[in-house]
């Protein structure tokens, strides 16, 4: 399951030794060598069998922990470029990643299996399974698509908010003691809600996220970044919690990369609501914008409430 605690800026437990406000991402890469987070989601193809199943050796980054596991877009995006290369084909993009987070894995080695269930003439429905030493930790289902011409609707406007700051630094605006994964995000909050205030405020998040080094926004950063606050029942909440995954879904709208000024250098607009809060299950609903407008991806989990004792941290 993937493991989010007290919500200070996500949805993990704060980490020890997460940096200080304003700390730098740590390893920043060298001109022309990939950034944290390609390389920390980097998946090796080690077997394409006869039946179909690709299987790719992954290493589990201890730098992208929130509370007792991985942060649970950090697997996402991990899953979906194994899930990608499987598919080995431009013109079929992402459409649709749903993942079940069935136990936090731990750093170190593990292996994610894709299978192609059915190629058809335009859309390719695959399954994955991330496992370590022989344990399933997590269950994700996809379908990758050519583009189907049809009339453009869109109900979806960005909420008018300030558009984002020049300045680009991780780590800026999340409080102390925030989860470990918090060094590569870029958060510039455009509501004033925080978690364990006890606010009787609408159950709602919403700001500009990037990651640092910057680079495009594309699927695997918009599948990190659909998971990336906090979780907004924690708004209602006057002590703390942890606010697991059971399961995410994204869909993914505008899929090919996007750039600012510099490349690399956009961010994204995300707003995060949720309703219900029922025998410790939530639902949270998302959005992700483009600074022009786009929908790039929606997205909807269900979570679990489950109070922060000293076991959990």
């Amino acid at each position: 399951m993937a493991d989010r605690g007290d919500g200070a800026s996500a949805h993990g437990e704060p980490a020890a030794d997460a940096p200080a406000q304003g700390e730098p991402a740590l390893d920043a890469p060298a001109q022309g060598e990939p950034g944290a987070f390609d390389r920390d989601t980097a998946v090796l193809l080690t077997e394409r069998d006869a039946g179909g199943v690709a299987r790719f050796a992954v290493e589990i980054s201890p730098d992208w922990r929130a509370g007792r596991g991985p942060h649970g877009g950090y697997l996402a995006a991990m899953l979906l470029r194994a899930l990608t290369e499987t598919v080995s084909d431009p013109a079929r993009t992402p459409r649709s990643l749903t993942i079940h987070y069935a136990r936090a894995p731990e750093p170190g080695p593990a292996e994610i299996a894709c299978t192609i269930e059915r190629a058809g003439r335009s859309l390719s429905t695959l399954s994955a399974r991330l496992e370590q030493d022989g344990r399933l930790a997590a269950l994700a289902l996809s379908a990758f698509s050519v583009p189907w011409l049809a009339q453009e609707v869109s109900e979806l406007p960005m909420p008018q908010v300030a558009p984002a700051d020049p300045a680009r630094v991780a780590g800026a605006q999340i409080p102390m003691g925030a989860p470990l994964f918090t060094q590569h995000l870029v958060l510039q909050p455009r509501t004033h809600a925080r978690p364990f205030a006890g606010s009787d405020a609408p159950m709602e998040i919403a700001g500009w996220l990037g990651l640092d080094p910057p680079r495009p926004i594309d699927p695997l950063s918009l599948a990190f970044f659909s998971d990336a606050l906090f979780s907004p029942p924690m708004i209602r909440f006057s002590e703390r919690v942890a606010t697991p995954t059971v399961d995410l879904t994204i869909h993914f709208r505008a899929t090919q990369p996007r750039t600012g000024p510099a490349e690399g250098d956009e961010l994204c607009f995300a707003r995060f609501r949720s309703g219900v809060v029922h025998e410790g299950f939530f639902e949270e609903d998302g959005v992700i914008w483009a600074p022009d407008g786009t929908v790039l991806a929606q997205s909807r989990q269900l979570g679990v409430v489950i109070p922060v004792h000293p076991v959990y941290g």
